[in-house]
């Protein structure tokens, strides 16, 4: 068996579809749905993704503003910043992208965004609604990760998941939308012990680690789903994913590629809470 792939980039360049009529029919309104990226630093990985981020949003209509400040800048003037942005009613969405240099808390600084406004989905705020049920910001990538498994019209109530990887962005979120969808979920680590006990019973595999050939293929149960959201470098340099690509394929049932896969619905689902924003603003 090959397992068929998620394609990531004609999905999200559907959602962008989607995203581009929302944002003409508010602009019908008077209202110009606005999203502005802060970035902190020279990172030169943070440098790429806000470029996409201010891309994508482009090809929808949506205003995206990119806001660049030096890396010594004081804590206390991005706060100043991001308080002046929440009074801002022509702004609907603001996003700061991680990591910030050290001599910043990220804690602090995410959770002065107003949570109207966090359409990253990371403030205390946001992960109590999804933990509640209530009307808030999914988390862009483990949104992206739900929006592929609706793709494929995979069932999940009654199937068992497991999330590879508890970070509050990824690992943890997931598990939340999952359980949300009835699924039966398993977070580990990349240390859980007999790791590949815990996978060969899932239907569906979520990769979060940051770390490469985490999955195998002896460790898929034939016909699963696997969800890759690892970013890495291989040996020759090439962009690759948390999963051994080449040998899951031929086990698994579906597969999402590394580049190609989660990354672009990151980015779409960013877009989609930015006009979630400008939409709950505009009434």
């Amino acid at each position: 068996m090959t397992a068929q792939l998620i394609d990531g980039n004609a999905l999200a360049q559907q959602v962008r579809g989607e995203v581009a009529h929302r944002v003409q029919a508010l602009k019908a309104r008077g209202v110009e749905p606005h999203l502005v990226v802060i970035l902190v630093g020279e990172d030169p990985a943070s440098q790429v993704y806000v470029k996409h981020k201010v891309n994508d949003s482009s090809q929808t209509g949506l205003k995206a503003t990119l806001e660049r400040y030096p890396a010594d800048m004081a804590e206390a003037d991005l706060l100043a910043r991001i308080r002046a942005l929440n009074a801002d009613a022509g702004v609907h969405g603001i996003l700061v992208q991680l990591p910030l240099p050290k001599h910043m808390d990220a804690d602090k600084v995410i959770e002065t965004i107003a949570p109207a406004k966090d359409v990253d989905g990371f403030h205390v705020q946001s992960a109590g609604a999804l933990m509640t049920g209530l009307p808030g910001f999914w988390p862009c990538t483990p949104h992206g990760c739900m929006k592929m498994l609706e793709s494929i019209g995979y069932p999940l109530r009654g199937k068992h998941a497991v999330v590879i990887g508890r970070s509050n962005i990824v690992g943890k979120p997931m598990a939340l939308m999952l359980l949300a969808q009835d699924a039966t979920v398993t977070i580990c680590h990349s240390r859980t012990a007999d790791l590949k006990a815990q996978t060969l019973q899932a239907d569906v595999v979520v990769a979060a680690v940051g770390k490469r050939n985490v999955v195998t293929a002896d460790m898929v149960k034939p016909g699963a789903v696997v969800i890759d959201v690892g970013m890495n470098r291989d040996d020759a340099g090439k962009l690759c994913g948390d999963v051994d690509f080449a040998g899951v394929k031929e086990v698994a049932g579906w597969i999402t590629p590394v580049p190609g896969g989660v990354g672009p619905m990151t980015r779409a689902m960013l877009l989609v809470n930015t006009i979630e924003a400008a939409e709950r603003a505009a009434g």
